[in-house]
């Protein structure tokens, strides 16, 4: 199975790589950071897993080019499925299509729909399993955060079940997320994994290859 990933290097960070690191060998990789040519020929029929890790136009990177976001939209079009972590659910955050397609997402200080930005609080927490039948959540295992970034305020553009939360003096927030696009593709955001010796978190890779197995088997 063929699975194409694209990474920013978020902030000199580059959790995106770290990930494909901890997952080389495992899967049929197709991995690029900071360069998104990947992205210009059609993904549809080629790809069977896309998995982004990216923020459109942050770290001083080009945003990914007109005829790579169309082949994107080409690919979740004939119901591929996506894999966003982190920050992946803004790698097209200007584009209408994109924003109501991926379930929770970051929200950036000049959003084009005007809600608030979202905040990402660097603190320890816990990962925990959420009370649902998802099928997905059963398989996923709690994972201790000594201390990274912590997504809240995120807007919820589709319906989605929350897998993985956490709770802290300030509320209870959705970690891990299953949710569809319109055209019917399978979508899964994880949120864990600004810095990079987070991302290897024998627990946070565990639950990452579980979430592409459940991919994968669409």
């Amino acid at each position: 199975m063929s699975i194409l990933f694209a990474a920013d290097n978020h902030y000199d960070t580059h959790g995106g790589r770290a990930l494909y690191e901890a997952l080389d060998g495992d899967y049929d990789i197709e991995f690029h950071e900071d360069e998104w040519s990947c992205l210009d020929e059609p993904l549809a029929g080629r790809v069977d897993l896309l998995m982004l890790a990216i923020i459109s136009g942050a770290c001083d990177i080009p945003a990914p080019s007109a005829a790579g976001e169309e082949n994107v939209r080409g690919y979740l079009e004939a119901g591929g499925a996506l894999f966003l972590i982190h920050g992946g659910s803004a790698a097209f955050w200007q584009s209408d299509w994109w924003r109501p397609n991926v379930g929770y997402r970051w929200v950036r200080g000049e959003d084009a729909d005007g809600f608030p930005n979202s905040t990402h609080p660097v603190q320890a927490y816990d990962v925990v399993v959420a009370k649902t039948r998802h099928p997905l959540a059963g398989a996923l295992q709690p994972v201790r955060i000594p201390e990274d970034e912590l997504y809240t305020r995120l807007e919820q553009t589709c319906p989605a079940v929350t897998l993985l939360e956490t709770t802290t003096a300030e509320g209870t927030y959705p970690v891990c997320y299953a949710s569809q696009t319109e055209w019917g593709g399978r979508v899964v955001g994880y949120l864990p994994g600004h810095a990079a010796e987070v991302v290897k978190l024998p627990g946070n890779v565990a639950n990452c290859r579980v979430i592409m197995d459940y991919l994968l088997a669409r």
